[in-house]
Order: structure tokens, then C-alpha cells, then sequence
């Protein structure tokens, strides 16, 4: 086991989804001290959160795994919500995890003692520890959004947000009502919309939707993947999906360039061949430039949409009265259920958690603009705090766990400092982290992500809250921290 010069570290991890395991995952096998709180019963994080129907992960699934943990059983290009949840719970067992989870552990407050160079860690229940060290991998997409939406409180029916899903509503042979036109709202679409008796797609913007192929993956194939990894190795590395990475994270930043424009063409094309009805099309068609929103991955979202049980409404919602929703126009759509695809506080990371730093410095304070993080992983005034898929880290049609290891890689050589008795505390400069912000902001403005339009990536200022550059700046500057841009503190004594 590493120590500094007296003593193991401790390490909290924060969370028990894709990030929080891959912390539990590393330090295990560097025999490491540590506990991971997880809020709920189980792991799996937004996994375990959402349970709707449609739920597909959209990476590629192979390509959406522990990089040193291949997995030979999916059962399709594109995986099932409860497959990946599958995998998260295979690798827990595989690794020996559960024991070192602290379930239904809700952390609700970390506090910086500066003397002693170490957090606090108290939970809902009032119990608290002290750690040198803590991991925040509490996630980006789990405080659901519910809209404003005058009477919504008064509908006689079921509703409920889509991370909160209503087993017991009815859906088969149901008047069902849908809010929300993003990926969630649109996997959803294509999941009942040949059960319902109708539905009722309440459309807040249209999408542009990238075709992808969707397959199944045969007992046969399986096994092959299972006797020859490189098989898998093939796919999660091939040109057609890295190199697909490096193309769009190439168009983000570059918003006229080759990559951008043939995007465009590709959505373009899919969209004015795929919609048949006149009067429908134009009800989908998207007056910004595509990639502005989160990209929709869809195989069947277009010809789904068009099945006659589907009825996409573009009007505004006046109010939802006990039996359905009022439109703004007067008409009455009358409802049995009524779905909430709303999405997330994209702002919110580990809070509702209150987090004091250095000086009394409150991460509400410090995040008072928007939230940020020095390379989406530390923070100035929070020493040995860091953070995985973090705020102003890479977002887009590609895998965070990639992202998550390359993280771990970078904080891994900031713990190392620590190990070694080399630092009792070390958090990026304010200078240098502002620096960093100033600009990121500049750069992100320019992406195609601030090109026009309204989404969840854009902070509260209409900022693009990402990182605004290629996903090959990103490996490299997550290869090695850049230690003049640290506060290193000594240990004493």
C-alpha cells in the first residue's frame, strides 16, 4: 500500500455510477484506503435512474465500456438501459466492489479543515468522516427538471418525470401525453407509439437526428467475441468510431469547416427523405444548424414518428387540467398518463451537498456565474477535491468513460503527490484556473454549440458550459498536469 510519510490516505469516493466505480476500480487495485457513498440502494447512477421504455445508450456499446474491461455479451450495436446497467453490476462483482459501497449514504456536506489538510464528510444521517481525499463522481444528469406548467398538480392521471418512471401508468391501449422532444423524449416515441391508443408528442423544438445502423448481435457472434477479445478490440477502436470522435469534436470547434458541412448534409438528407407528410415535416423541422443541440442518434425516430397513433403538437401549453392539457390555442388533448421527458439541472454536480474549501470558501460562492472546474477536474480553494466528468468537460454523441479514464489518469498524478509525502493539499491557482476559464469561455462561444439555439449544454449566462476544443487537446492535456498551474502545500512537521 502507497503512504505518505506517516500514514495511508483515505479516499471518499462520491457515487457508485460509471465514474464512481472506475475510482473504486483504480484505487482498489492500487490497494488504496477508501469507502464509496452512494445516495441510493444500488449502484448504476443514471443507469439505475432511468428505467423507460426506449432507453438505449447512444455509444456504440462495445465502445461504451471500461477500457481494460471488454465485454463480450451484448446483445445489440447499441445497448438497453438495463443492459448497461447489466454491465455496471458484472464489473462491481468482478471486482469485489460491494463491500467497500456505503448504500443508501447520501452525502450532504463536505468541509475542508486546513490545519489538518483534510475533509470532512458528513451524511444525511449526521454521520461523518474524515478523508485526505475526495473523489467527486456523483454524475451531471440526475436532479430532474419538472416544467413549469400552470396546474400540473391537478391532472387526475399519472404523471411523472422520466427518471422517475411509473411502472403502474397506463400506457398499452392509453390517451398518453409526451413532454420533451429530446433524446429521452424521442427513444420513447419509438417504444410505444404501437402500444397507446394515442400519443401525444408535446414538442418544445425539433431535432436534427443522425441515422445510425442498429443490429443484434448473434449467440454465435458472442461467443467469438468471448474466444478472441480482439474482436471486440476491432470494433471499440475502429476508425469508424474514434475516428468518428476526432471528426465531430473537429466540427464543434470548427463550425464552416468540412467536417461541420458534411454533418449537416448527412442530417439534412436523412430528414427531407424520411418524412412523407408535408404538414409533418415541417412540424420537425429544426431552424438551427444541427449539432447546436445535442445530436439525436436514432435508427427508427422518423419513421416511428409518422406511425398513425402519433401526434405531434407544436402549440403552446396553456395549462394541464385534471383530464389533459389545455393549449394555448384552445384545444384539448384529453390524457389517461402523462410523461415528463423535461430533462435535468445540468448545473447542479454534487449538489444539493453544501462543499466548504479554504478560506470558507463555498462552492455555491465559487459557482456563483457558472460552474467550473480547472480542465473539468480540480478547483481553486477546494484542495484534494477533484471531480470526474466535471463541469466544463468534453459533452457529445461519444463515451464518458473514455473521458472518465483519461480524468482519473490526470488526478491519479495528483494523488501521487500526496502519496508520496511530496504535498499535504494541492488545488489549481486562482490565476491559473482563471486563465483556463477565460479562455475556454471565448472559445466556447465560437463552437456550434453557441451558434443559435437553446439546450442544456449553455449555462445560465448562454455560455456553452464544455470543453470548446478537440478531443485530441483534451487526451493531452489530460497526459500530464501542468504542476506550475498547482498550489502545492507542504506537509508539516
Amino acid at each position: 500500500m502507497t503512504t505518505t510519510s506517516d500514514r495511508p490516505l483515505r479516499h471518499a469516493v462520491i457515487g457508485a455510477g460509471m465514474a464512481g466505480i472506475l475510482a473504486a476500480i483504480k484505487l482498489k487495485q492500487r490497494g488504496e484506503e477508501f469507502v464509496v457513498y452512494e445516495k441510493a440502494a444500488k449502484i448504476g447512477g443514471t443507469w439505475r435512474e432511468n428505467r423507460y421504455p426506449g432507453l438505449t445508450c447512444d455509444v456504440p456499446a462495445h465502445a461504451y465500456t471500461y477500457s481494460f474491461e471488454p465485454y463480450p455479451d451484448w446483445q445489440a450495436y447499441y445497448a438497453t438501459g438495463a443492459e448497461v446497467q447489466g454491465y455496471f453490476e458484472h464489473v462491481v462483482a468482478k471486482y469485489g466492489l460491494a463491500a467497500d459501497i456505503r448504500f443508501n449514504s447520501e452525502v450532504t456536506s463536505l468541509d475542508w479543515d486546513s490545519a489538518a489538510s483534510q475533509w470532512t464528510v458528513t451524511l444525511a444521517d449526521g454521520t461523518a468522516e474524515v478523508f485526505d481525499v475526495v473523489i467527486a463522481a456523483s454524475g451531471v444528469l440526475h436532479h430532474p427538471r419538472l416544467p413549469e406548467i400552470e396546474g400540473l398538480d391537478t391532472f387526475a392521471g399519472r404523471a411523472f418525470h422520466t427518471a422517475r418512471w411509473d411502472e403502474h401508468a397506463p400506457i398499452d391501449g392509453a390517451r398518453v401525453g409526451l413532454v420533451g422532444s429530446g433524446s429521452t423524449g424521442i427513444q420513447i416515441v419509438t417504444a410505444i407509439n404501437k402500444k397507446v391508443e394515442r400519443l401525444v408528442h408535446f414538442q418544445r423544438s425539433p431535432q436534427w437526428v443522425m441515422p445510425v445502423p442498429q443490429f443484434p448481435y448473434s449467440e454465435e457472434d458472442r461467443e467469438a467475441f468471448r474466444r478472441d477479445p480482439a474482436l471486440i478490440d476491432a470494433i471499440r477502436f475502429a476508425d469508424e468510431y474514434i475516428g468518428n470522435i476526432r471528426r465531430f469534436t473537429d466540427a464543434i470547434t470548427d463550425v464552416d469547416g468540412p467536417q461541420m458541412l458534411a454533418i449537416e448534409q448527412i442530417c439534412r438528407d436523412h430528414f427531407e427523405t424520411s418524412i412523407r407528410d408535408p404538414e409533418l415535416k415541417e412540424k420537425l423541422r429544426p431552424n438551427y444548424r444541427a449539432a447546436c443541440k445535442r445530436l439525436i442518434y436514432s435508427w427508427c425516430y422518423f419513421e416511428e414518428v409518422q406511425h398513425p397513433a402519433v401526434f405531434v403538437e407544436t402549440g403552446r401549453i396553456a395549462r394541464v387540467e385534471p383530464h389533459g392539457v389545455r393549449m394555448a390555442g384552445g384545444a384539448f388533448h384529453e390524457l389517461d398518463t402523462l410523461i415528463l421527458a423535461t430533462g435535468f439541472h445540468a448545473d447542479r454536480f454534487i449538489r444539493p451537498a453544501g462543499v466548504t474549501g479554504e478560506g470558507e470558501m463555498t462552492l455555491d460562492r465559487f459557482w456563483a456565474t457558472r460552474p467550473t472546474a480547472h480542465y473539468a477536474v480540480t478547483l481553486p480553494h477546494f484542495p484534494n477535491l477533484f471531480m470526474l466528468n466535471g463541469p466544463t468537460g468534453p459533452v457529445g454523441n461519444f463515451s464518458l468513460i473514455d473521458i472518465a479514464e483519461r480524468q482519473w489518469d490526470y488526478i491519479d498524478q495528483l494523488i501521487d503527490l500526496l502519496r508520496k509525502g511530496e504535498a499535504a493539499a494541492v488545488m489549481p491557482t486562482v490565476e491559473a484556473h482563471e486563465a483556463y476559464e477565460e479562455r475556454r469561455v471565448a472559445a466556447a462561444k465560437t463552437t456550434i454549440f453557441g451558434s443559435g439555439c437553446t439546450s442544456w449544454y449553455l449555462d445560465a449566462t448562454g455560455v456553452p458550459s464544455s470543453w470548446p476544443w478537440s478531443y485530441d487537446a483534451f487526451a493531452d492535456a489530460m497526459a500530464k498536469p501542468v504542476l506550475s498551474e498547482y498550489a502545492i502545500r507542504a506537509r508539516v512537521g
